[in-house]
């Protein structure tokens, strides 16, 4: 599982923030480290370079406010002012946001018919290519702006060719305002265009004027005709603007990820993504193109777990305009699994496609259990939505033509007409599968799935019950355990998970317990990917940090109860610290999943080296500083390497990993789901061979031990 990084605290009086960009693998760790000034307003601001004047109380009574204080912000000024509000964030996520806008272009030709392959290329200079074979985007001279159609796309915020039904039915992106924003946030970009047998080209640029200001997505020239053309499409390069984002580096791993869903989701679009590098040799290429599309997906997502029946089932169907298509199979595993797309945008919070598809089957599963099974009446009876969906994994991708989401992210699918349609498709879909004699093992399958996690759910009820009964002498386990803290405000409040005594007694000595609680683990905690929650509920270490975060578990976890803003799991950096962090994160993946979709997840980062010569003290936190590090410092340094927390002092320990003015945190967040299921399944199942492939894959085993290597150099 890849866990993309984000937010990160690191800041002085004079708000200046440091961010790190991190990749963690379930194995091994990668460290990049990106500085940039940060101009601080609590949880978030603007990721740029900016001057900070502090106002005076007699400065704020006396300053003015009238007419001229209103700005106009004329074309792509607003996107280069406030980048935030168009992608989301100047960060990793942001910065991959612009390949994705792009990408959605070419897909929307795609999804109506345009469009059958795609070709993304991350060049040599670090500049993203996007190319389709679809109609290209039109040339002809707009009537109100008299420029050319493909340059009032690419100027102008809200103009598109996607606010009717009439030229696409179906589509996702920033409807009008993708290609704009792109361009608005670029250093340049350079257009090709591909239509009626001509070759267009045209260039953009954000430059400064001539009283420095940038001007961003500025074309150099008007759109012109430069040859012929035997084929049809788009072609779109790009370099994004340095100016705006803290790093332009992007991650192939996290492009090609991307891709393949988008093609998994896109049946029969072949999708190819290319990596050049400056060795001929070292480049790479793919090819992602799924025929069964959903199912496929499943199939996917389900490589490294064990299947109840071979083939996912599928359903697809129409109802009033909006087209439903679901691919379902249920596992041997207890976690029920659920991506939901709508015109090929992720909706990881769900919405009405998800109450729709639940309510479906719960209502067809229930009908086939009381009168198509060889289940008994009573049995029958004892099934719930949630039995029916244990151990499934859905792909649910639902298209319409006007969407409405719930929140700026589109993270939440609002249409309301959404929830009967998916909800008659799916009863259908499952009547015609299931009538007859047909699938009847399939059916027997499911349904005797159910009816074991009905039995264990009313067993696990009764195992909450007692716990809640019990409630004062659980919390009396705390003691001893948990160092509370004493601020009553949780948004303020933190909590360190620390692995074992040792590492707890030194946290406890060097936190600031006004607002930093400690929880030491004495044992190694259960693989919760492998147990049912009635067991996990009988891990005392889980029981212990249940009882700590004071929000429940699963179903009943309420995200508004939590204690603490902040959770940090804080190990050591090697093998056992690396698979209790596994651990950790697998179980609030299955169990707390909002508290990581919250943003209250983060990854403490201790540092792996200190250098020291005579006054002069610095902290190393990865293995990419070092040398950077011992330059500042110079010769006859004394470099020590920090193999656990216990190692530090406590002075140590706060100013290098607890302290927020100094401290670096990773925060923990999920940027594809269904990749992440994939990953956690895979990492933390039992099938080796699946678990070597990806080893294989992801591993880097000539990595070179810098202490190592430095003190070679020394002597």
């Amino acid at each position: 599982m890849k866990i993309h990084s984000s937010k990160i605290e690191k800041r002085n009086e004079n708000s200046i923030n440091f961010n790190i960009f991190m990749n963690f693998h379930f194995l091994f760790e990668k460290n990049i480290v990106v500085w940039y000034n940060f101009d601080y307003n609590g949880m978030g601001g603007t990721m740029a370079e900016t001057k900070v004047k502090k106002v005076t109380g007699k400065e704020k009574g006396t300053k003015s406010y009238g007419a001229k204080d209103i700005q106009i912000l004329e074309g792509l000024d607003a996107v280069r002012l406030r980048p935030g509000m168009y992608i989301g964030t100047t960060g990793s996520r942001g910065l991959h946001h612009l390949v994705w806008e792009i990408v959605d272009n070419s897909v929307d030709e795609a999804a109506n018919g345009y469009c059958s392959k795609i070709v993304v290329t991350l060049n040599k200079d670090g500049s993203i290519t996007v190319e389709d074979n679809g109609r290209g985007i039109p040339v002809e001279m707009h009537p109100q702006k008299k420029v050319s159609a493909a340059e009032v796309v690419f100027t102008e915020l809200h103009a598109g060719g996607k606010f009717n039904n009439e030229n696409y039915a179906y589509s996702g992106g920033l409807h009008g305002v993708g290609a704009s924003v792109v361009n608005a946030l670029s250093r340049w970009l350079k257009l090709e265009i591909r239509r009626d047998g001509k070759r267009y080209v045209q260039e953009y640029a954000s430059k400064e004027d001539a009283h420095g200001k940038v001007k961003g997505g500025v074309p150099l020239y008007p759109l012109r005709q430069v040859g012929v053309a035997v084929s049809t499409g788009t072609t779109v390069t790009f370099m994004p603007d340095d100016r705006i984002f803290e790093s332009i580096e992007f991650n192939p791993d996290t492009i090609k990820e991307h891709l393949q869903e988008v093609s998994f989701l896109n049946k029969g679009l072949e999708i190819d993504f290319v990596v050049q590098k400056e060795k001929e040799e070292d480049s790479k290429s793919y090819t992602f193109k799924y025929d069964g599309g959903v199912v496929d997906f499943v199939k996917y997502i389900n490589e490294s777990k064990n299947p109840l029946y071979e083939t996912p089932i599928y359903i697809s169907g129409e109802v009033d305009d909006i087209k439903v298509e679901i691919a379902m199979q249920h596992t041997d595993s207890y976690n029920e699994s659920i991506f939901s797309y709508v015109n090929n945008i992720q909706t990881p919070d769900g919405g009405t496609h998800e109450i729709g598809f639940k309510s479906g089957l719960t209502k067809a599963l229930s009908e086939l259990a009381q009168n198509g099974s060889s289940l008994k009446g009573k049995e029958a009876e004892l099934l719930v939505g949630d039995d029916f969906r244990e151990g499934l994994t859905t792909v649910i991708l639902v298209k319409m033509k006007t969407v409405e989401f719930e929140g700026q992210t589109k993270a939440k699918l609002g249409n309301p007409q959404a929830r009967p349609a998916v909800e008659s498709v799916v009863i259908k879909g499952l009547t015609d599968y299931f009538s007859g004699k047909k699938n009847t093992k399939t059916l027997s399958s499911i349904l005797e799935k159910a009816l074991g996690a009905a039995k264990v759910r009313e067993a696990s009820r009764k195992a909450k019950e007692i716990a809640r009964q019990k409630n004062s002498i659980e919390n009396s386990t705390l003691i001893g355990k948990l160092a509370s803290c004493t601020g009553k405000d949780y948004k303020n409040n933190e909590i360190f998970i620390v692995e074992g005594d040792s590492a707890g007694g030194s946290c406890k000595q060097a936190r600031d317990r006004h607002f930093q609680a400690i929880l030491p683990l004495r044992g190694k905690p259960l693989n919760v990917e492998k147990k049912r929650i009635d067991q996990v509920l009988m891990n005392e270490e889980f029981r212990t940090l249940i009882s700590a975060l004071g929000a429940g578990i699963g179903e009943d976890f309420d995200i508004d109860a939590i204690k603490y803003n902040k959770i940090i799991i804080l190990a050591d950096a090697d093998q056992d610290g690396f698979h209790i962090r596994s651990i950790l994160l697998t179980f609030f993946f299955r169990y707390m999943k909002s508290l990581i979709t919250n943003g209250h997840v983060f990854i403490g980062l201790p540092p792996l080296y200190r250098i020291s010569k005579r006054d002069v003290i610095e902290y190393v936190y990865s293995d990419a500083e070092l040398p950077e590090a011992i330059k500042r410092v110079g010769k006859g340094y004394k470099l020590q390497r920090y193999k656990g927390l216990g190692e530090m002092d406590k002075d140590q320990l706060w100013e290098t990993t607890m302290d927020p003015t100094q401290r670096t945190l990773v925060q923990v967040t999920i940027e594809d789901a269904a990749e992440a299921e994939k990953m956690i399944s895979t990492w933390m199942s039992d099938n080796v061979e699946v678990r070597k492939e990806y080893i294989a894959e992801h591993a880097n085993f000539s990595r070179v031990d810098s202490l190592s290597e430095f003190m070679s150099k020394k002597k």
